[in-house]
C-alpha cells in the first residue's frame, strides 16, 4: 500500500546546481534527496517540489512530496534521511498526507527573502548579496509597493520562464532592516523564474514610475540585471489545507 509524505527541506544551495535534478550527474538538491531515499527504501522514488530554485539559491522551507511502499515509520525514515544527506541539506519535517496533496498545486502562497549587506564578508558572503551604495530603504520601498496586487510580471523574470501565463498576485513586497542586514520580503501566489532576484534589482535601480510602466506594458526600456543568487532564500510555502493523514515527524533539535 502506498504511503504519501510531505517533507520540509532546509538547504544551503551554494554547491548545488539548483533544486531540480539534471542530466549528467550535476549536483542538485532533488537529486541528493532522491539518491538517499533509494538507499534507504531500496526502491526508486521521485520527489516533487513546490517550485524550483536556481543555482546558488538557498531554502529554509522548501516543500516536496513523494510516495513509497515501505513500511518504515515516519520517524525512522526522517532520521535515516538526515543521517545520509550531506550536511548542507536537512529534512526539517516529515508529514503523512493524502494522495490528493500536491506540493506545487496545493500551495496557496510562497514567501521568499533576499538578504543584502552593505559590506563584503568572508563568512556571510555565501548567504547574502552585496550593495555598495547608500541603502535608501524608504526610496526602495516606494518602488516595492508598485508590485502589490495582480500584475503581469513578464518584464521582471527570465524570458520564457512560463509558457502559459506570467500573471502573479503579490501580497507583500518590502525591505526591512534586521541587525546588519537589509532583507527584502516578498509573498505571492506564485513566482516566475528568477522573479524575486529581478524584483530586488528593480527596487534598488528603478524609479516607481518605471516599475509601474514595466508592469503595465510587460517590458522594460533598458535591460535589468537580476540580483546575485546567494542572497536569496525560499523561506516558506503555505497551504490552506495540507490534507494531512496523521503521520507526523517534526525533527527535534540536535537529531
Amino acid at each position: 500500500m502506498k504511503k504519501y509524505y510531505r517533507i520540509t527541506v532546509e538547504y544551503d544551495g551554494t554547491d548545488f546546481s539548483g533544486w531540480q535534478r539534471q542530466p549528467g550527474g550535476v549536483p542538485t538538491v532533488q537529486g541528493a534527496i532522491e539518491d538517499v531515499l533509494y538507499t534507504i527504501l531500496r526502491e526508486p522514488v521521485r520527489i516533487t517540489g513546490s517550485g524550483r530554485t536556481d543555482r546558488g539559491v538557498h531554502a529554509m522551507g522548501q516543500v516536496a512530496g513523494f510516495s513509497t511502499s515501505s513500511a518504515l515509520t515516519p520517524g525512522r525514515l526522517c532520521h535515516a534521511m538526515n543521517c545520509l544527506l550531506p550536511s548542507t541539506v536537512r529534512i526539517r519535517e516529515l508529514v503523512g498526507v493524502s494522495a490528493e496533496f500536491h506540493p506545487r498545486y496545493s500551495a496557496h502562497k510562497r514567501e521568499y527573502r533576499y538578504v543584502m549587506r552593505s559590506c563584503k564578508s568572508a563568512i556571510f558572503g555565501r548567504f547574502s548579496g552585496f550593495y555598495q551604495g547608500v541603502f535608501d530603504i524608504e526610496r526602495f520601498n516606494l518602488a516595492a509597493r508598485e508590485f502589490y496586487g495582480t500584475h503581469d510580471f513578464g518584464a521582471f523574470s527570465k524570458q520564457g520562464s512560463d509558457p502559459v501565463t506570467t500573471i502573479c498576485t503579490v501580497y507583500r513586497a518590502e525591505w526591512v532592516r534586521e541587525l546588519d542586514y537589509h532583507v527584502f520580503i516578498v509573498e505571492a501566489s506564485r513566482f516566475l523564474r528568477s522573479m524575486v532576484r529581478f524584483l530586488v534589482a528593480a527596487t534598488i535601480r528603478l524609479e516607481p514610475e518605471t516599475v509601474r510602466s514595466g508592469l503595465a506594458s510587460g517590458r522594460l526600456d533598458a535591460p535589468l540585471r537580476p540580483a546575485d543568487p546567494q542572497g536569496l532564500f525560499l523561506w516558506s510555502v503555505s497551504y490552506g489545507n495540507p490534507l494531512e493523514e496523521g503521520d507526523f515527524c517534526p525533527v527535534p533539535d540536535g537529531l
